[in-house]
């Protein structure tokens, strides 16, 4: 069987672009194939259907391809194998096709047709829900985030739910940590009294744990570390190569997510498919939040479906 390629979705924006140069890096570090694919514009697919009705069969030149083939041979080298191909129908269920065979599919956080006031496209929004393949959203280069010359910049970012993070998940994150070479950092959240705040806007900042909202209940704390200690326990013992750090936070795991993503080099995340509860209709998914206001590439990963559910 064919190995499963890295698949990254160009269409000659900014983000499409620093999409191509994330997944060239991820399927040399893989050692897979890059898939390169490019849907082709609404208009241009019925144009070209109309000259095919008249028996007309017109060869035409993929130009965002042209320049992703330039990109790609100049940044790799030949240390990379790579395909190209000019995909028709909608957006969403082109790329949808792709990821039923990918390792990973790789997008930038919005396309050519986005508004500049968006942060996330509702493509990589859509795919990000429902793709059976990790989806790595790579934000736009304003957004990037800009690593000082410290020891924990580029490490990897784990946000885990110890009862609900799947195996898939924590797996996708230490194997990406293991294979830049870098530090992992877990992040769980204990509960504390819901705050009105957390209804609107973005993620709150983070709280040292010496603030704490209920400074008389330590325990949560120490219950939550030994959970994250016991869930991380067999993955630790596996990849012994992987330095963890493992860190809780009051209530608000998006929040610090995002403020970690200002150092790290990906963050990643299960895919929410539980049912709503409460406090989740309050603050929303932590993988909604982060991929909106993440600094760095963010990797959403699904569950099988004989595995628990993600957070």
């Amino acid at each position: 069987m064919t190995e499963m390629p890295v698949v990254v979705a160009v269409d000659g924006s900014e983000h499409s672009r620093r999409a191509l140069e994330w997944a060239l890096g991820a399927a040399h570090r893989l050692g897979a194939e890059l898939r390169v694919v490019h849907v082709s514009p609404e208009e241009l697919q019925v144009g070209l259907a109309r000259i095919h009705s008249l028996g007309q069969d017109p060869e035409i030149v993929d130009a965002v391809l042209d320049g992703a083939r330039r990109r790609v041979e100049a940044y790799a080298d030949g240390t990379v194998r790579a395909s190209y191909e000019t995909l028709e129908g909608s957006v969403s269920d082109a790329l949808l096709a792709q990821a039923r065979k990918a390792r990973m599919l790789v997008l930038g956080s919005r396309g050519r047709g986005g508004f500049a006031s968006l942060l996330l496209g509702s493509t990589s929004r859509s795919l990000t829900s429902v793709a059976p393949c990790p989806v790595v959203v790579v934000p736009h280069e304003a957004r990037a985030a800009a690593l000082a010359d410290r020891p924990e910049a580029g490490r990897v970012v784990l946000g885990l739910h110890p009862e609900e993070t799947a195996d898939d998940v924590l797996e996708f994150a230490f194997q990406e940590a293991r294979r830049r070479g870098v530090a992992l950092e877990a992040v769980t959240a204990y509960p504390v009294p819901v705050s009105p705040l957390l209804m609107v806007g973005p993620p709150a900042p983070v709280m040292p744990l010496t603030e704490l909202p209920d400074p008389d209940r330590p325990e949560l704390v120490e219950e939550a570390k030994e959970h994250q200690a016991t869930r991380l326990g067999p993955f630790t013992e596996r990849y012994r190569s992987v330095e963890v750090s493992q860190v809780v936070a009051p209530s608000d795991a998006a929040g610090r997510l995002v403020e970690d993503s200002r150092t790290a080099g990906l963050l990643v995340v299960g895919r929410h498919h539980r049912r709503l509860r409460p406090e989740a209709m309050l603050m929303g998914s932590v993988a909604n939040a982060v991929l909106l206001h993440a600094e760095c590439p963010v990797a959403v990963v699904p569950a099988r479906p004989e595995q628990p559910s993600t957070h």
